[in-house]
């Protein structure tokens, strides 16, 4: 589909999703939901693709649901998507827990890193919230925002929230509605590193690369999965699944090398078999 509120680009196997309305600190419209769910799974499926960097074009990463589209539902009487009936579907059919919107992130293959160069704020944060790994730049404000719209917490954050930051945390968060800048956020556990401005792509790109050159590919899309759907099950599950998943990848191509590599003290050569 022609994009006009996404950027996609490919470096050195990292896809980087970039939100494109910088006029409008790229407000989440519609539009821009059906064409990132259409980016992100072409990403996914790209096998010379094996992490992706989500972030925003000029001063915004992402200030939530456009001020006109929220006025429209109120013309319409009731919310309004505001996409078409068929979207593309990203990580759809891996658990069903994570077939609905933003949760179909967990049945990703490849990791997200949410750079966060801009405010975030309502479904903007959702979408950070949905990442991996997420790294903002210093003095940035972010806020789930609903509770001042007369809304609910939105797409999951009340279910992400509490075993991302603990319940009491979450709780101040989703309750008040209050702004937390980027230090905070830090010291909250809602981010990983707080990176500044100019610094923010590099240094995410170097994440990226060193995640993707250091681990197999196999590993990363397993680990992604445990981890979510961990967060579903006891433990003793977890431990099961582990171990039949140690059996199969030994007996990958990947599995080899990875000794050979660790042996001769070099890079892995990853053909994710």
């Amino acid at each position: 589909m022609e994009l006009k509120t996404i950027l996609v680009d490919i470096k050195d196997e990292v896809g980087i999703i970039t939100l494109n309305r910088p006029h409008r600190m790229n407000a989440w419209t519609g539009r821009m939901h059906t064409e990132y769910r259409n980016c992100l799974e072409q990403l996914n499926n790209d096998t010379a693709v094996r992490v992706i960097i989500v972030t925003g074009a000029g001063k915004g990463f992402c200030v939530g649901a456009d001020s006109k589209a929220l006025e429209g539902h109120i013309e319409k009487g009731g919310y309004d998507p505001g996409t078409p009936d068929k979207l593309a579907m990203p990580g759809y059919g891996v658990r069903a827990e994570f077939d609905a919107t933003f949760s179909y992130h967990f049945g990703l293959s490849k990791p997200v890193i949410a750079a966060i160069n801009g405010p975030a704020a309502g479904v903007g944060l959702v979408l950070a919230c949905y990442a991996d790994i997420r790294f903002v730049v210093p003095g940035i404000k972010l806020t789930t925002a609903h509770g001042k719209l007369n809304l609910p917490a939105e797409f999951g954050l009340s279910w992400l929230l509490p075993r991302m930051i603990g319940l009491g945390a979450a709780n101040d968060l989703l309750l008040t509605s209050r702004v937390v800048m980027s230090e905070e956020a830090l010291q909250l556990g809602l981010v990983n590193r707080v990176i500044e401005k100019d610094q923010l792509m590099s240094e995410t790109l170097a994440y990226a690369t060193l995640m993707k050159n250091t681990v197999s590919p196999n590993s990363l899309k397993e680990t992604k999965r445990q981890i979510y759907t961990d967060l579903h099950r006891d433990v003793s599950e977890s431990v099961e699944e582990s171990e039949r998943l140690l059996r199969e990848m030994m007996k990958q191509k990947d599995y080899p090398e990875a000794i050979a590599a660790f042996l001769e003290k070099r890079q892995a050569k990853w053909i994710g078999e």
